[in-house]
């Protein structure tokens, strides 16, 4: 439960006590800034307290967007004020000063009082100000010093929504007026909406999926609910597509649809509702790449039973898609923080802008890079259609354009930067290399040694295993291959990753690592051989979209310990291409098959264990918006 303090005195007609109550608010009056303290006192530390003017007039979305959002420890709207328990001692010593303030008969004044916010879809308000001074209201006073305190104190954007403390009557019947004109419940359907998303999920998803996030909200469902029915969805989709029917393909091809309208739901549903979590964020990311493998491993098991062996398109089509997603992470994170990187003027930059500043252009754009809903669409019916086969090479020719065309851009705009990243961007991208003991062991040994250019050594150290596994499959020559990949890894991370194009070496890394496991499974000639060989590589994929998650939720990188337990990209590397010299195909099955196990059981555990002590201990909220995956 939540505590609201009304100050001031109660205005006969308002609604505001019980939209504050609708909204889960305990309400409680307070005649002056020393009742206010008092009452404040009284409420438990870990409850989140809000100060709202008793003459406030608005939509109640306002208060809901300005009171209840979980993702920021200090918010407010004009008239109202809220801290979560981060911000609360901000607070209560904020109000202890108003109120001795108040007691030496001293208040700071506002130099020029706020306007009613204008809207366009109710005409221009009266130019006049309709707002109360600093002076008069308790909780603009508040929101100054805790601005003044250097506490972040977030303004959430209301657009046409109406938030004001009236100065008179006349004020207040016009802020009535305004508030009526503007259908706040239309106005927060809109909002559920991501603003920036692919054709296909915009175009054939959200008009109504929207109403589907209203549906769940008011039947109480979160959106971790919905996340996890999005999960089993597209799980039964992939048993559809395991039966190897025409039937069976059919019923994939609309379960994954499915599961991917109730994928927007769940976003739509926390943005509605402002249900956000940690843990949310969490599933609802982890959710949609297990959805995808767990999809391309139905397919291979469907196609299996027709007699067409795809397990190498479907482990290629994941080894594609996850170096896809590890280049966005990977480019976003090292350029956090850059002001160069976001002002950009190169003219593959300027090209850009002008692009986006066409329609058409926005939208083919956004299409070619195969978003999740237009390759979500794309797999469901060609799965519907066609066969395993062509599904899987029709994903990994579109996947390979969109791959390139989308890392060729960002190289361009990474030559033209002007400033060195920051050390912040620098060590996520260290961590993003998932770099085990071995590597930890020749950085040590050569310090000291000369400047080096970190993508080409790490691109070079891929080739060198890579097409040495091709040459040579299991033999010693991949085992001196890998050999020379773990050297050459280490000199490419001997400096801080601050090069222009020092994003470009964890993707090195995770085509140089999925790669060799790919070729050594393919060229083994034995069945099961590239399903275990799928095992593997998810489970390693799970562990580098966890450090992914972990480093854009600010909670760090996992641990050394968990890294050094599964050996680094290049510990694992080494391993594979040993055990394939030493083992008979059939023996490097089973030995592929309990290094998967023992990989995913290691990090699933740490991984769970930490985004449930991250919820249960109170972590900020956080909601990713960023690029759809």
């Amino acid at each position: 439960m939540s505590t609201a303090i009304l100050t001031g005195q109660p205005v006969p007609g308002s609604s505001l006590e019980g939209d504050l109550r609708s909204l889960g608010f305990d309400v409680r009056v307070a005649t002056d800034a020393g009742d206010a303290e008092t009452l404040l006192a009284a409420v438990p530390a870990h409850q989140r307290v809000a100060i709202v003017d008793s003459r406030f007039v608005g939509h109640q979305h306002a208060l809901r967007l300005g009171l209840t959002d979980p993702r920021f420890p200090a918010a407010a709207i004009p008239g109202a004020v809220t801290a979560q328990p981060a911000a609360r001692q901000a607070l209560t010593r904020a109000l202890a000063r108003e109120n001795s303030a108040a007691a030496g008969g001293a208040h700071p004044v506002l130099s020029t009082p706020a306007p009613l916010p204008a809207s366009p879809e109710r005409g221009d308000l009266p130019e006049r100000t309709d707002a109360v001074t600093v002076a008069d209201n308790l909780a603009e006073r508040l929101t100054e010093a805790l601005d003044a305190d250097g506490v972040p104190v977030h303004r959430p954007e209301l657009g046409t929504l109406i938030a004001a403390v009236p100065a008179d009557p006349q004020a207040r019947n016009e802020a009535r007026q305004a508030v009526a004109s503007v259908d706040d419940e239309a106005v927060r359907l809109r909002s559920a909406v991501k603003a920036r998303d692919g054709f296909f999920t915009t175009h054939f998803i959200s008009p109504y999926s929207r109403y589907l996030a209203r549906w769940c909200a008011r039947r109480g469902l979160t959106p971790n609910q919905v996340t996890t029915a999005s999960l089993l969805t597209a799980l039964i989709a992939a048993g559809c597509a395991a039966t190897g029917s025409r039937g069976g393909f059919i019923a994939a091809g609309i379960l994954l649809i499915l599961s991917f309208v109730l994928d927007c739901t769940d976003g739509q549903l926390a943005r509605y509702s402002l249900q956000y979590s940690t843990l949310g964020a969490w599933l609802d990311a982890t959710f949609d790449r297990a959805k995808e493998y767990a999809y391309y491993a139905g397919l291979a098991l469907g196609a299996a039973r027709g007699g067409d062996d795809v397990w190498a398109l479907a482990l290629g089509a994941m080894v594609l898609q996850t170096c896809r997603h590890v280049v966005d992470f990977a480019f976003n994170e090292a350029n956090v923080g850059d002001s160069a990187a976001t002002a950009n003027t190169s003219p593959t930059a300027a090209l850009s802008d002008r692009l986006d500043s066409v329609g058409w252009t926005v939208w083919v754009r956004r299409m070619i890079v195969l978003p999740i809903g237009e390759r979500w669409a794309l797999i469901a019916v060609l799965t519907a259609a066609t066969t395993p086969r062509i599904t899987f090479t029709v994903l990994l020719i579109g996947c390979a354009f969109a791959a390139s065309y989308t890392t060729a851009g960002r190289v361009l705009r990474s030559l033209t930067r002007k400033a060195r990243r920051t050390d912040r961007a620098a060590q996520a991208l260290a961590d993003l290399t998932d770099s085990g003991p071995l590597v930890e062991l020749l950085v040590r040994s050569a310090r000291g040694t000369a400047r080096r250019a970190a993508p080409y050594l790490a691109l070079a150290g891929g080739v060198l295993v890579v097409c040495t596994t091709l040459l040579w499959g299991a033999g010693w020559q991949s085992v001196l291959g890998a050999v020379g990949y773990v050297i050459l890894s280490a000199l490419a991370v001997l400096r801080p990753l601050k090069g222009p194009l020092d994003w470009l070496v964890p993707p090195f890394f995770r085509a140089a690592e999925y790669g060799t496991v790919l070729v050594l499974a393919a060229k083994s000639g034995v069945n099961g051989v590239l399903p275990a060989a799928f095992g593997l590589v998810a489970a390693v994929a799970y562990h580098h979209y966890d450090t992914v998650y972990r480093i854009r939720g600010d909670a760090g990188a996992p641990p050394r310990m968990l890294v050094r337990a599964v050996g680094g990209h290049e510990g694992r590397t080494l391993l594979v291409t040993v055990l394939a010299a030493l083992l008979t195909a059939v023996q490097f099955k089973v030995a592929l098959t309990v290094l998967a196990v023992y990989v995913a059981l290691v990090v699933l555990a740490e991984s769970i264990r930490f985004w449930v002590a991250a919820h249960k201990g109170g972590a900020p909220a956080v909601h990713d918006e960023g690029e759809p995956a």
